[in-house]
């Protein structure tokens, strides 16, 4: 699934979620749902002076912005290196929108800093 071929989501479906999303992140809204709704992405971790690490997240799919969610990235296709991060769908698709945007500015597929800190348990410090 390329992001490049997303269609946006439907307006219904974006203003359940219009309410979470605040500044320019509301443009991005309609393709962060679409993409929300496929329930998985294909991309790169983006790792300074190094190559870059494949990855597949998937996660469960809920149309209700507070309901949680249980993201799963597994990284280079090694099972080894699977993590797991449960967060209130309206943040999730939030990060969705980061992904959009990086996407649209530098062709490649890969979430925010936060989203990795949070993955990691590492928003705690």
């Amino acid at each position: 699934m390329s992001i490049e071929k997303l269609q946006p989501a439907t307006q219904a479906d974006v203003s359940v979620y219009a309410p979470y999303c605040h500044g320019n992140k509301r443009n991005l809204l309609p393709l962060a749902i679409s993409l929300y709704q496929k329930g998985y992405l294909e991309g790169e971790r983006q790792i300074e002076e190094s190559e870059s690490i494949p990855f597949v997240a998937s996660w469960y799919v809920s149309k209700l912005p507070a309901e949680l969610t249980r993201c799963r990235l597994q990284f280079n296709g090694n099972a080894e290196l699977n993590y797991e991060v449960s967060m209130a769908n309206s943040e999730f698709v939030n990060y969705l929108t980061e992904v959009i945007k990086k996407f649209k500015h530098s062709r490649s597929a890969d979430f925010p800093k936060e989203f990795y800190q949070k993955l990691l348990k590492m928003d705690n410090y």
